[in-house]
Parts: structure tokens; C-alpha cells; sequence
């Protein structure tokens, strides 16, 4: 079993070099005991970076979920050397420019889909992160008169950034409703306990097991698109980073 290590709050996600032990060695890839690799999932593409032990560096091309471990998928760099061990003990490191990103883009399909549920009603079906992009597949028609609306919220966030927060809540507190109506459509798998809230202050509280900034403020400028229509019904909104490689905030 791999221990999350980004899940406790918002400051875990900002973790980007750590120590670990091997666990298991699967075919082309490796578990660790800990991690704060993101294995992928909610529409958050998984993490990169490299694992290093001693003088030997491994690429980490992929990082995904099997049953209740990590695997990250390696690639070695540099000349041949003698391959990792059990129990030894390895440095992770992030691709921080890929995971900052992410976590921008993360933050701001929050907000806006928060948005669009209080301007009308539409709750978001699914989100998908890629690249310097994010789109979410509402329920419903979104008026395109709105989008100027939407734009004008997303530049209040900026200007005046609202604190992003994770909670970790018991389920039968969280199926008892006492939270405000979600914008989110995705149901709870039965066996999460507790709820992982993240929580965008005055805007959304929504159950997520993906990376997240500080503050709303850390988004940047955004530029939004025109909704079009999907099969069956529906519309799809997106969404992408002016300034993709925009500084990153020093810990």
C-alpha cells in the first residue's frame, strides 16, 4: 500500500522533492511506501518526474493507481548502473512545472464550475485537464450571454483571491447534506470515508482527491470559450491559462 502523501491539505500539494522507500518492483516501474507523485483521476492528468538513487536517476514517465499501491513507470537515465533494490531508499522529485499547472488548471475548473451552478443552476458532469486547458461538461444548455458574466467572476477571483482549503469530513456527515448544494454531478464511490472537501471560500466545497493552489489568486488570467454543444445533450465549456509557464511561488 502506497501512503498518499498530497492528500492531508493544500500545503502537502506544494511538496515537490521527498524520501521514500521501494516497496515492490513491478515490471518497468516501482512502488514506494509514500508518495506525492498524483497517480491521475477527476480529469488531473498523473504526475512526472524522476526518482534517484544514489548517482542513478530514473525518468518517471506515469504514475497510476493498482488497487492500493502507486506505480511509477520509469525510464533510466544516463548510463546502465545496478537496478533498485527492495527496501532502499530513493529521492522522488516532481515535474513542478507540469504539476503547478495542473493544479491552476484544477483550482479554476473548480471555481468556475462553482460559478456556473450559481448563475444557473448547471452542474458539472465532468472535467477534463489537459495541457494548458480544462473543459467541463455541464447538464444543460449554458447561454452564451453568460459567458461575459463568467468572465467577469473569474477576474474578481484574480484580483481578489478567495483562500482554497481541504477538509477531511466523515461520510455520514457529508450524505447528510449539511453542506451548501454542490455543483458537482460525479457521485461518491460507497467506500470513501471520510469526504475529502476542497473548499473555495464563499464559492464551493466539493469532494476531490486531486492537488489544489492556496488561493484563487494563483490562477492567473484566463481566457474562456464559447460553449458548444454536446451529443446527447449537454454543453461543454473551456477554459485556458493565458500565462501557462507563469512564475511558480517559492516555499
Amino acid at each position: 500500500m502506497t501512503e498518499l502523501a498530497y492528500l492531508p491539505d493544500v500545503p502537502s500539494g506544494y511538496v515537490r522533492a521527498f524520501r521514500a522507500r521501494v516497496v515492490a518492483l513491478p515490471p518497468g516501474g516501482v512502488v514506494l511506501d509514500r508518495t506525492y507523485f498524483y497517480p491521475g483521476g477527476g480529469g488531473q492528468p498523473p504526475d512526472r518526474g524522476r526518482i534517484r538513487s544514489g548517482a542513478v536517476e530514473w525518468e518517471v514517465v506515469d504514475t497510476g493507481r493498482s488497487g492500493p499501491a502507486v506505480v511509477h513507470r520509469l525510464r533510466r537515465r544516463g548510463p546502465a548502473a545496478a537496478p533498485l533494490t527492495l527496501g532502499s531508499e530513493v529521492e522522488g522529485e516532481i515535474d513542478w512545472a507540469r504539476r503547478y499547472r495542473h493544479m491552476r488548471l484544477h483550482t479554476g475548473q473548480h471555481l468556475l464550475s462553482a460559478r456556473v451552478f450559481a448563475r444557473t443552476g448547471l452542474r458539472t458532469a465532468k472535467a477534463i485537464l489537459s495541457g494548458s486547458s480544462a473543459s467541463l461538461d455541464l447538464e444543460g444548455e449554458l447561454p452564451v450571454p453568460v459567458i461575459a458574466e463568467l468572465e467577469r467572476d473569474l477576474r474578481d477571483a484574480l484580483e481578489h483571491p478567495h483562500p482554497v482549503t481541504i477538509r477531511h469530513v466523515p461520510r455520514a456527515e457529508w450524505d447528510a447534506q449539511s453542506f451548501a448544494p454542490r455543483s458537482g454531478l460525479v457521485p461518491l464511490a460507497p467506500q470513501v470515508d471520510p469526504v475529502r472537501v476542497v473548499e473555495i471560500e464563499a464559492e464551493d466545497a466539493c469532494p476531490c482527491g486531486g492537488t489544489h493552489l492556496r488561493s484563487t489568486g494563483e490562477i492567473g488570467p484566463v481566457l474562456l470559450a464559447a460553449p458548444t454543444a454536446l451529443v446527447g445533450g449537454g454543453s461543454r465549456l473551456s477554459f485556458r491559462l493565458k500565462e501557462p509557464d507563469a512564475p511558480t511561488p517559492l516555499e
